[in-house]
């Protein structure tokens, strides 16, 4: 791999998930940034009670991406050989555990609608 593109990227991607999951993950990570916007744009504030709930919950969404990359290499925590898969290793847990936390916050949102915060 001499050339690092976009088009190097997506292929690798969709070699890894299979093409229809690839595009349906970056489909639905549309979909909930696109929740996210809408409810900023309706609420016109943060609810600090809805963020910290998300907060909370994003170690559950780490782990889950984690574990669903491990998955869909057929990979185990024993088959990490250097510092460059670690470093790989957790930003798919900060990818996942913001992902995580940004959708809980859109449902809380959609599911409460606004409320004061005290």
């Amino acid at each position: 791999m001499e050339d690092f593109t976009l088009m190097t990227l997506l292929t690798v991607f969709e070699e890894i998930f299979g093409r229809w999951l690839f595009w349906a993950m970056v489909a639905v990570a549309v979909i909930i940034t696109l929740g996210y916007i809408y409810v900023l744009v309706r609420d016109r504030a943060m609810s600090m009670r809805k963020f910290l709930l998300a907060q909370l919950s994003m170690p559950f969404g780490g782990i889950a991406a984690v574990g669903f990359v491990m998955m869909m290499t057929n990979s185990g925590f024993s088959d990490i050989g250097g510092p460059i898969d670690w470093i790989v290793l957790l930003g798919v847990f900060a990818a996942g555990a913001v992902g995580f936390a940004i959708l809980v916050y859109v449902v809380q949102s959609l599911m409460r609608g606004k409320e004061a915060d005290i």
